[in-house]
């Protein structure tokens, strides 16, 4: 039994290690909810403002600007021209 449960730990542990790590994805706007005197919590996952306010309609909080967000990058590439 504990030759099994070490197996399996085991198998576990190379699988975790071989998974990629997901890349982190900013968004534009962050909504905090609650309010001055009561902190709650933050999510930064809009992609535009009315999005983020529509969220924090009725429940408290209100919407800023994620500073983490770059944009979006510009690829290296150059598209050909059309013949």
């Amino acid at each position: 039994m504990l030759f099994r449960s070490a197996m399996l730990a085991g198998a576990l542990l190379a699988a975790s290690a071989s998974t990629p790590a997901a890349a982190v994805q900013y968004y534009p706007w962050c909504a905090q909810y609650g309010s001055f005197f009561h902190e709650g919590g933050r999510n930064c996952g809009f992609t535009s403002y009315a999005q983020c306010m529509a969220t924090v309609s009725g429940i408290g909080g209100f919407c800023e600007r994620n500073s983490f967000y770059k944009g979006p990058t510009k690829s290296k590439h150059r598209r050909r021209a059309a013949r």
